[in-house]
């Protein structure tokens, strides 16, 4: 095992070979893991979850977080690669890697997860963007295996036919468990008959698909199938998320219910701000980070705690900016803390004096952090 810096927070890595390759279209790969008998309990993951590759470069040791696409009661890790150009890092990592060849992954992680409840019947809706689908279809591997009474509901865009990724086990699930599993592919750059399947998932799209495709129930003549939603997955570029989000909350889904992952970094929140605070000014702020402790000042609490960290360049773990890669948690020690939207943090976490800081505002005049968590 090597202790890797990623994200600002030391990481635990382990030397693992690759067990398969395979080409799944002209651009997209996938890769399985061989897990070794003393570390299967080190790569225990949800549906959801992901790991984090560090391979080669020309310019050195590049880390990359890559979603997996098996179940857990597959009892393997295999994960979805996109290559978007010939120089991009997944074009070197296909290139120069081979089955046998050791590389250091991490321990599975993210909160792009929902709680399992086999004895429930249940509705899901997802939504996936391109390679977006990768955490999704383990997601729906698991909710087949392990919830007799739910079905599903995918709403999955491509660019057209020939990018469509997992298209015959996705097709074979939706064969195997039809009674369940209901699967509709969209076209952004190809035309297709039925004008409702072409375009991109957004709010216009969301609406259609509500009245043409998720409007009558056969299991409750007097509501919708949209009515009966109990979460809603999302995944995909950011104007595909922060749509589909905030046009499924107008909707009438609780954000509590709606979960979401992005493929690419995102620098605001999902939803916008609905809150209004006092104005507080001239703040201490102390905090801690991998044992140093720092002292400045904001000036106010009109922006959240980790810009105004990052504007004054303090060391401060962060990927994503808007409260769904957990990156820059954080402990709230003294002083008072608004933590506006959380995707991550659970509510025990929260009851712990746990904040996100790119999602949180200063309530108090001073405010104690320690970024240091165990």
């Amino acid at each position: 095992m090597e202790q890797l810096m990623y994200k600002g927070k030391l990481t635990p890595f382990h030397p693992l070979k690759i067990k398969k390759k395979e080409d799944l279209t002209k651009n997209t790969i996938s890769l399985e893991l061989d897990i070794p008998e003393d570390l299967v309990g080190n790569f225990v993951f949800q549906s959801g979850q992901y790991v984090s590759l560090q391979f080669k470069l020309k310019d050195g040791m590049v880390i990359y977080d890559y979603s997996i696409t098996s179940a857990p009661h597959e009892n393997k890790i295999t994960l979805g690669i996109k290559i978007s150009s010939t120089e991009s890092s997944a074009f070197q990592l296909y290139k120069n890697y081979r089955v046998g060849d050791v590389i250091l992954v991490s321990e599975p992680s993210g909160r792009f997860t929902i709680d399992s409840k086999p004895h429930e019947f249940r509705t899901i809706v997802a939504f996936a963007g391109g390679i977006g689908i990768t955490p999704l279809l383990s997601h729906f591997k698991n909710i087949l295996h392990t919830e007799p009474r739910t079905r599903l509901f995918l709403f999955y865009g491509n660019k057209s036919k020939d990018e469509v990724v997992y298209r015959d086990l996705l097709d074979n699930m939706a064969k195997l468990y039809q009674n369940r599993l209901q699967i509709y592919y969209f076209y952004s750059q190809e035309k297709t008959d039925d004008l409702l399947f072409y375009g991109r998932l957004d709010e216009k799209k969301l609406n259609l698909i509500i009245n043409q495709i998720l409007h009558l129930d056969d299991t409750d003549e007097e509501s919708t199938i949209w009515d009966a939603v109990d979460e809603v997955l999302i995944c995909g570029k950011e104007s595909m998320v922060k749509s589909l989000a905030n046009a499924c909350y107008h909707h009438g889904i609780r954000k509590k219910n709606i979960h979401y992952e992005l493929f690419d970094e995102l620098i605001d929140e999902i939803y916008p701000s609905e809150k209004q605070f006092p104005l507080i000014e001239n703040i201490k702020v102390e905090f801690t980070i991998l044992g140093k402790n720092y002292s400045t000042l904001f000036k106010n609490n009109k922006e959240k705690i980790l810009q105004q960290l990052l504007e004054q360049n303090y060391p401060v773990p962060y990927s994503c900016k808007a409260g769904i890669c957990g990156s820059c948690e954080c402990k709230v020690e003294e002083g008072e803390v608004e933590l506006l939207e959380n995707e991550y943090l659970t509510e025990k976490e929260e009851e712990q004096g746990r904040i996100l800081a790119c999602m949180s505002i200063a309530r108090t005049n001073k405010i104690k952090l320690n970024f240091d968590l165990s």
